[in-house]
């Protein structure tokens, strides 16, 4: 199937066309939500020679900086701009509806990762959400929201069977908004003496080197379960391997 098949395919799963032209944008909502994803011009351009800031949004960026799918992409652009669009609807006073309130965004994150915090809390690990100070620029506090936020349901959006094991993917999460921080710091590789690249970088980079090779251990366990016949001494479950990541023994042995 051609690049162009694909992309025509993919648009029929979706409700937003994000075309300006669309019935959607009657919405200023909606209009206040996909213009702050589309906010990326002081971002670091990645090394991409496809790549073109006047057409991509947030989603576009960390898709090409850490490898996920271009449907994935699409779907949780979608999910976000819906969420976003219907907290903003939900507020009691808006002056200004065309443009994306702070405080919206802000509330949604924590509700998005209530878990993620805990988690930290538990493990007695600093977070890896830097949001700047109230005192500077609103619009780059804004951005920082998008982009945590965004990473998170991308990384859900394809974690498949991991999503039964949420502290895993809060694992995965502190990792790579680790990686997520060192970009935005303009951080140097100095191995390499270039900006700073993630772990995961490449097409379908996360599902290979992230998501299937857990998959596989599970898969691996589920087989040795004999179909549940086995004695649950012999073959770990979901519980069993989640439990794994509520010890600091998964950063001293797995590292990133």
């Amino acid at each position: 199937m051609s690049t162009l098949q694909q992309s025509t395919s993919l648009l029929h799963y979706n409700i937003l066309s994000f075309e300006d032209d669309q019935p959607e944008y009657r919405y200023p909502e909606v209009r206040a939500a996909v213009a702050a994803l589309r906010n990326i011009e002081n971002l670091q351009k990645p090394p991409h020679p496809e790549w073109q800031a006047g057409s991509s949004d947030i989603f576009d960026w960390l898709g090409i900086f850490f490898g996920f799918q271009k449907g994935n992409i699409c779907n949780q652009r979608e999910h976000l701009t819906l969420q976003l669009a219907n907290t903003h609807m939900s507020l009691p006073s808006r002056t200004v509806v065309d443009v994306l309130d702070l405080g919206c965004v802000r509330k949604f994150r924590k509700k998005l990762l209530g878990n993620y915090t805990s988690w930290c809390s538990y493990l007695n690990k600093k977070s890896n959400i830097k949001i700047p100070a109230k005192e500077r620029n609103l619009h780059i506090n804004l951005q920082r929201e998008l982009l945590y936020v965004s990473l998170y349901l991308l990384i859900w959006g394809e974690a498949a069977n991991l999503r039964f094991m949420p502290e895993c993917l809060c694992y995965i999460f502190h990792n790579m908004c680790m990686e997520l921080n060192k970009i935005l710091q303009g951080e140097i590789d100095t191995s390499t003496g270039r900006p700073f690249m993630p772990s995961t970088s490449g097409e379908n980079a996360f599902l290979s080197c992230v998501v299937r090779p857990i998959y596989e251990i599970i898969k691996a366990e589920v087989e040795a379960s004999r179909n549940g016949t086995a004695p649950h001494s012999a073959w770990r479950n979901y519980d069993d391997f989640n439990e794994y990541f509520w010890s600091k023994r998964c950063f001293e042995n797995l590292k990133w």
